[in-house]
């Protein structure tokens, strides 16, 4: 986190337990506050005590420092000598004190479900990757902080100044999360590390067609890394999918198929990312409906997400895209949002077309751009390792770039 500048505060050098200063760096980044405000906080609180708190082991301890304001330090000192505890003793103490009484805020939930549609009818613009980066970053642990790319103007991109981006480290969403595979291509599902699910047993296409045996609870899987914790999962793809848009014309009320699908799950979820086949189908007819603004949802809340990279195809299957979400939003007087475009695997080496398409879709303004993530060699390779992104590479470009859209979208 960006600290602000000492001012009239003095630089203290001490020591504090490794654990200690781990927790106060990230409960201080929860509550959005600087160590130093903690640190400043927490021994005006213990040396306004009227008695000594239980000894804590500072075996180990390593050097801290800080800055406080002018005077609370010495003054800090003498308590110590007064009180009969080494400086050690009682900053730890002090830290302990504030940690105390600012346990870490509880994960802000959305009233509904997020439901995020990440699509474009064009394949190979990293649909996948874009739809369980987002997902992952999402799910990140709350009480651990993790690189985040905040960018401060996009447009700087185009210039590559080195000052485009600001980096910080910042607390995991800590969200329930589940990637939907809705690609019978099921590439998601392989870069995750699973199997597509057989084509002979249940499957999503099963229970959008009404012709399931069992519970789509159980269908359902955990991407399994600490960072995620239990909440990051998936719904594996299955090849019938290849003949969804075949058994929807047949199933009445078909736009809404997806959502009655999936409503049994929701309530075990606070965000689901459906990664939508390159279609223009009745799945994706499903799949925007299913993303549609609910009576009494805040707008943004859910919506389209669209994938796009920047060259000249891209835009042609944009036009392609919109002009069917605008029939549904007409014909169906759907309230479908958009959350944004992003521009994926860019690479201003690339020269003019990727620069000017990249201006242009910056020039679009509604819907606008939320995120460029550039073409680095960490997504193949964790697609190669069947990793997620952000376990496999957590601060490499991409996997920063991801969390910044994930918070740019929340």
């Amino acid at each position: 986190m960006t600290q602000p500048s000492p001012g009239d505060r003095e630089k203290v050098v001490s020591k504090l337990p490794a654990e200690l200063q781990r927790d106060l760096k990230v409960r201080s980044a929860q509550h959005g506050i600087g160590i130093q405000n903690a640190v400043e906080a927490g021994i005006t609180a213990w040396r306004g005590l009227g008695s000594n708190l239980p000894p804590i082991d500072t075996s180990g301890a390593k050097s801290f420092s800080t800055f406080l304001p002018e005077g609370q330090w010495d003054g800090f000192r003498a308590d110590c000598a007064a009180r009969g505890v080494s400086i050690v003793q009682g900053l730890s103490q002090s830290v302990a004190l504030w940690l105390d009484k600012n346990p870490a805020p509880a994960v802000l939930r959305p009233r509904y479900v997020r439901r995020i549609i990440v699509c474009n009818q064009k394949g190979g613009v990293g649909k996948t990757a874009v739809a369980a980066g987002v997902g992952e970053a999402m799910a990140e642990d709350s009480d651990q902080l993790h690189m985040v790319r905040i960018s401060k103007h996009l447009a700087a991109l185009l210039e590559e100044t080195t000052d485009a981006f600001d980096y910080e480290e910042l607390p995991g969403l800590g969200l329930s999360v589940l990637l939907i595979d809705f690609d019978p291509q099921g590439h998601m599902t392989s870069q995750l590390g699973h199997t597509p699910l057989p084509i002979e047993g249940d499957s999503l296409t099963k229970h959008m067609s009404g012709e399931a045996k069992g519970r789509l609870q159980d269908l359902i899987v955990q991407v399994d890394d600490e960072r995620f914790g239990d909440r990051l999962h998936l719904l594996p793809a299955c090849t019938d999918a290849f003949l969804l848009d075949v058994k929807l014309s047949g199933v009445r009320a078909r736009e809404a198929a997806l959502e009655r699908a999936l409503g049994s799950v929701e309530q075990d979820y606070d965000v689901i990312v459906v990664d939508c086949p390159p279609s223009l189908g009745l799945s994706m007819d499903a799949a925007a409906h299913y993303g549609r603004r609910r009576d009494g949802e805040e707008p943004g809340n859910s919506g389209i997400l669209v994938i796009v990279q920047a060259e000249d195809s891209s835009a042609d299957a944009y036009d392609l895209l919109t002009s069917q979400l605008e029939d549904l939003r007409t014909d169906m007087a759907l309230d479908l949002d958009y959350l944004g475009i992003v521009v994926n695997q860019y690479d201003a080496r690339r020269g003019f077309i990727a620069t000017s398409s990249l201006q242009g879709w910056i020039d679009i303004k509604d819907p606008r751009v939320v995120g460029v993530i550039g073409d680095l060699k960490e997504q193949k390779e964790a697609v190669r390792m069947k990793r997620p992104l952000l376990a496999y590479a957590p601060r490499c470009d991409q996997a920063v770039g991801m969390r910044a859209l994930a918070r740019e979208i929340s």
